[in-house]
């Protein structure tokens, strides 16, 4: 089932990141399968994290929307630390058919 993500990352992914990502990426114990990625704007409506996420005035900080379709441990962030560009802050934004975009910020979906 696709997992898909808004992934802010440290710095701007560059022409060889993306497609790294696409193919797939070599973790320390496993290979990735080949993900669904690009760029993105902030996610509308988003929330403040507490704590805030560390912001570096120097290092630029980019949007992307990646999907996935396993969910290993940490796996998403392991990824973009692989291609140099590590999490920053990390919305599962989907999971098959169910989405964020109908949901208010503290509600969910109650099993059955």
């Amino acid at each position: 089932m696709l997992k898909t993500y808004g992934v802010q990352v440290e710095g701007a992914p560059d022409n060889a990141a993306l497609p790294a990502l696409r193919d797939g990426v070599q973790l320390k114990d496993f290979p990735t399968r080949p993900a669904s990625v690009s760029l993105m704007d902030a996610p509308p409506g988003l929330w403040e994290r507490e704590p805030p996420v560390r912001v570096r005035k120097a290092i630029l900080a980019a949007w992307i929307k990646l999907g996935i379709r396993e969910g290993r441990n940490r796996q998403v962030r392991r990824m973009t630390a692989a291609v140099d560009h590590p999490t920053l802050r990390l919305i599962r934004t989907a999971i098959g058919s169910y989405t964020l975009e109908d949901l208010a910020q503290g509600t969910g979906v109650k099993p059955k």
